[in-house]
């Protein structure tokens, strides 16, 4: 293995004429992110490939390794530098609880996992309180309809009427009742 040294000068050709950053005709922003990133990755893996070569050589260095030892070094130095150039066309936002978690040597998707169980658990909690209000307002219609009948009909009749008129105004807006606004299908 250590016989076979990468071209450094090769190795930056190719990942200079891959990461131009010229898109072809036709691909849009997303798919040239989605090629950037998938042009990084392949670059990380290059790396980690070179440092284990390397690694191989300095663990048996003697005087005839040095050569492949500095070839070596120029390739790493060289897939960085073009690792770099790739990783300014993406735009990847980490948050730093992820960044803290490698520096301890923990897995990150433990952040991912605690993210959903946190939203799962303020999601559950949300819910009880609508079901709470919902229930309170039940109860007190109920209690508010044996004291005061005619009043309660009142209510009711004005909040059918509230929502009828929501509804035709939402209709003639074209928007949704949550305040979206309706997409129509071109043909």
């Amino acid at each position: 293995m250590d016989n076979a040294a990468p071209n450094p000068s090769a190795a930056a050709a190719a990942a200079a004429a891959a990461g131009n950053g010229v898109q072809a005709s036709g691909a849009g922003p997303e798919d040239a992110s989605k090629q950037n990133l998938s042009q990084v990755t392949s670059s990380i893996q290059k790396t980690l490939g070179l440092l284990h070569q390397l690694n191989l050589t300095v663990s048996s260095f003697n005087s005839a390794s040095q050569l492949p030892l500095l070839q070596r070094l120029n390739a790493l130095v060289a897939e960085l530098d073009t690792m770099q150039k790739l990783a300014e066309g993406c735009n990847i936002q980490v948050p730093m609880e992820v960044v803290n978690l490698i520096d301890d040597g923990k897995n990150p998707d433990e952040f991912t996992r605690d993210v959903f169980n946190s939203c799962i658990a303020k999601n559950q909690i949300t819910k009880g309180k609508t079901d709470a209000f919902k229930s309170l307002r039940k109860h007190l219609l109920e209690e508010l309809e044996q004291a005061f009948p005619e009043d309660v009909e009142h209510y009711r009749e004005i909040r059918a009427t509230s929502a009828a008129e929501a509804k035709r105004l939402a209709q003639s807006q074209s928007t949704l009742p949550n305040g979206d606004v309706k997409v129509k299908a071109e043909h």
